[in-house]
């Protein structure tokens, strides 16, 4: 059984939805260790939120950054109860033969590598504890498509297969999760909508609605395709 407080590790916790997800943790009582790449943007989160939180710039597509971040939360803070694969990129919008094979490379290293990373370090050990919970940010062009988006829509598309799949590879009493946020106004968005983007909830509205949703998550949703309602 999840502890009533728990040790969350979320990555891309420096903005958009992991920034606004990482709020209502830590106010609700939570330990967060969260990551992302950009170096300013991190010294502000320890600064906003100190310890017992803890955060570290990482790229989630360097597997050897990866590790070392997680060997330092597992042996510092613990074994995670809830990890939640947040950090993604959008592709600029244009049909698929526009985009460029750097583009393409470094959105499939973050959005399917990154996450596959992340699981390899922490779930070993989430395993070994016998408990935990993997939620893997998914997407509604995850489980249908939109022009101009074909990178970002094969990346989700591959995220709910890898968690389906790696439900079926844990022990009883754990759940891996692909979790749609539904539509909010994030840059992400922005990048692929433009001013449209601002006719939907902002980021900490949407978390103040998830994040209770996403406490309740365990063992009976694992392999399940679900979304925030």
């Amino acid at each position: 059984m999840l502890p009533a407080k728990r040790l969350i590790v979320l990555t891309g916790a420096t903005r958009g939805l992991g920034r606004a997800m990482l709020g209502e943790f830590a106010a609700a009582g939570h330990t967060v260790c969260g990551c992302g790449r950009a170096i300013d943007a991190i010294e502000a989160l320890r600064r906003d939120f100190p310890a017992p939180h803890r955060f570290a710039s990482v790229d989630v597509a360097d597997d050897i950054q990866v590790s070392h971040w997680a060997a330092h939360v597992l042996n510092t803070a613990g074994v995670p109860d809830l990890l939640i694969n947040n950090a993604a990129l959008m592709n600029r919008p244009a049909p698929l033969w526009d985009v460029g094979s750097a583009e393409f490379n470094n959105l499939v290293d973050v959005n399917i590598k990154g996450v596959a990373n992340v699981i390899r370090h922490f779930v070993p050990a989430m395993i070994a504890a016998g408990r935990g919970v993997i939620i893997n940010l998914s997407s509604g062009w995850g489980r249908g498509t939109a022009p101009g988006v074909a990178p970002y829509c094969a990346s989700k598309w591959a995220i709910e297969g890898l968690s389906k799949a790696l439900a079926d590879d844990l022990p009883a009493g754990m759940a891996a999760i692909p979790l749609s946020p539904g539509i909010i106004d994030t840059d992400m968005l922005r990048q692929a909508w433009g001013e449209e983007a601002g006719r939907n909830e902002g980021p900490g509205t949407w978390a103040r609605r998830a994040v209770p949703q996403i406490l309740k998550l365990g063992p009976k949703q694992s392999g399940k395709s679900l979304s925030i309602n």
